[in-house]
């Protein structure tokens, strides 16, 4: 990598990866919703009602699973639900009821579910949890990230030529590269931790196996630096395996907090690119370097 300057190579990060679906994956909304769709509307019959509590009990009697929606009316995910108050605590679960519908009913009188819904302050159940699947997917942004990365750098795989199943391969196990390729990957230690997982491996020029990991830093923070040092062992050990090589893919100007051991990295790692380094062809350079090289001159 000595042709290519480290601070140059940095400047090139970018701030956001957002695909069109970052922000709110709405068809997981959309079928978290479907899922209890049936007990929503069941439970819409309680909207306005002069006699709620009694109305109440009669649909838990009646269909006692209607008490799984409890939980994400009030924006919750969780089957169990614990309440402290001056009488004791409370563990209600509501997906098998571990306590008489009486108890339910104050449960739902005291959390203001009750309230919420007698004085008509919502219309329809099911377009109020949908509100709150949009409000709870957006906290999922976080790891979205990553995963958008790993999209981002399969449709580059795609765009090379390769396959999946056939020339590359995702989310694969160390033992599982060695069985394939006849491999020994065994000096690589993994800093002692369970069994290296690589998001991608792919074939290569002249049957090269590369594997590879891809994140994304849009901030700062001590994982990047155990990031960057991880990766730097990792090439170390692989350096004297013939036929493979470790392939890293990361973005983001989070590492702008953690350039120094970035750039160690940089420094011993041949094959660490960013996002624009894979939009200049560097995946074609690794599958077929002749025909990148022909590429490269044709555009001269």
């Amino acid at each position: 990598m000595a042709n290519r300057d480290f601070n140059n190579w940095l400047s090139t990060m970018k701030d956001s990866i957002a695909t069109w679906t970052y922000y709110t994956d709405f068809n997981k909304v959309y079928e978290n919703v479907q899922k209890i769709k049936v007990e929503l509307n069941i439970l819409n019959s309680l909207i306005g009602s002069k006699n709620i509590e009694e109305e109440f009990k009669s649909i838990v009697n009646q269909y006692p699973n209607v008490l799984v929606v409890v939980p994400i009316l009030l924006a919750k995910r969780e089957a169990e639900i614990k309440v402290q108050d001056a009488d004791g605590s409370y563990v209600f679960n509501f997906v098998k009821m571990n306590y008489t519908v009486d108890q339910y009913t104050l449960f739902m009188r005291n959390s203001g579910l009750f309230d919420l819904l007698q004085n008509h302050i919502i219309n329809n159940l099911v377009d109020y949890v949908l509100g709150i699947e949009v409000g709870m997917d957006t906290n999922g942004r976080k790891n979205r990230t990553g995963h958008v990365m790993e999209d981002l750098v399969e449709s580059y795989l795609i765009k090379a030529g390769l396959v999946k199943g056939k020339t590359y391969f995702k989310e694969m196990y160390a033992s599982d590269v060695e069985k394939k390729f006849h491999l020994d990957l065994s000096k690589l230690s993994n800093d002692g931790k369970a069994e290296k997982r690589f998001d991608f491996v792919f074939v290569g020029a002249l049957g090269t196996v590369f594997a590879c990991e891809c994140n994304f830093y849009s901030g700062g923070g001590s994982k990047l630096n155990e990031t960057a040092r991880s990766y730097k062992t990792l090439t170390e050990e692989s350096k004297g395996i013939t036929g493979f090589q470790f392939v890293w893919f990361t973005d983001g100007v989070g590492w702008n907090s953690a350039k120094h051991n970035l750039e160690e990295t940089f420094d011993v790692l041949d094959n660490l690119y960013n996002l624009k380094d894979l939009e200049n062809g560097a995946i074609e350079k690794l599958v077929d370097s002749a025909k990148y090289l022909k590429q490269l001159l044709e555009n001269k």
